[in-house]
């Protein structure tokens, strides 16, 4: 467990800035809600009927004068873009940093196993985003009761585990793609969350480009989708997740066998 605990100490200032950020971010958009509710109330109609800029973001589906869809659209984006950038960077610098920052001889020499050393700084990554979700998700759960509004739980809930899935997904398949990589690689990694929010975008807008909910997780954890049938889509959990191993594998793989510089 020496790698792992390396890992979290090494990577804890960036963890508490993110966590911290977007907590902030989050904690703020819930306060001002109250004051918001009675004007969002009036707007909810203009929102929904915005065209293609209501399709891309789910403001056709919900209600801006509810807690659950004002909290969906505007903690939700935060949730998505923060939480997705933060899980690619983390997980696209786990493995290809030890050559980048040119320590994999003083790591490598020690008695572990390569495979080990995957599978801690695996785990690094995932207790990161355990521990970063399960802070936000009580945060914001507290805040709205201190605002005095009701929390429905169920939506609320499944909202908060979708964007976990998510950041899993998006943090392994940036992990596999690591191995593969010598000097680092945050823009490969940003630019896949980037190209993931989009194309989930793009695929709200027409039912030409749906098919490009298959490719991206913020298809599943759409707070949109999620407050409607009040379920996450099984079928692009499992699907994501299944890239999201093969990925890994593969890093997994690569990196037992590259040859590392130092």
């Amino acid at each position: 467990m020496v790698v792992l605990l390396k890992e979290l100490k090494k990577g804890a200032k960036g963890f508490l800035i993110w966590t911290l950020a977007i907590t902030f971010m989050l904690v703020v958009c819930i306060v001002i809600y109250p004051e918001m509710k009675g004007e969002m109330e009036g707007m909810s109609d203009i929102f929904s009927n915005m065209g293609a800029f209501s399709d891309a973001f789910g403001m056709d589906q919900l209600n801006f004068g509810t807690l659950i869809g004002y909290y969906g659209i505007e903690c939700g984006n935060m949730l998505g873009m923060g939480g997705g950038f933060f899980a690619a960077i983390i997980g696209i610098a786990m493995l290809s940093k030890e050559e980048k920052d040119h320590t994999a001889e003083f790591l490598l020499t020690h008695p572990v196993k390569r495979s080990s050393v995957v599978l801690q700084k695996l785990m690094a990554v995932v207790v990161q985003l355990v521990v970063f979700n399960a802070f936000v998700t009580a945060m914001g759960f507290l805040s709205i009761k201190l605002v005095g509004e009701s929390v429905p739980a169920k939506e609320f809930l499944l909202i908060h585990l979708g964007y976990f899935i998510l950041q899993i997904e998006i943090a392994l398949i940036c992990f596999g793609i690591s191995a593969f990589l010598k000097r680092g690689g945050i823009a490969v990694g940003i630019g896949i969350a980037v190209f993931m929010y989009f194309a989930n975008l793009i695929s709200n807008i027409t039912e030409k480009t749906e098919f490009l909910k298959y490719v991206t997780p913020f298809a599943y954890a759409d707070p949109s989708s999620i407050v409607k049938d009040k379920s996450l889509d099984m079928t692009l959990v499992l699907l994501g997740m299944g890239c999201a191993v093969v990925a890994v594998i593969a890093g997994f793989i690569k990196y037992t066998k590259k040859d590392i510089s130092s």
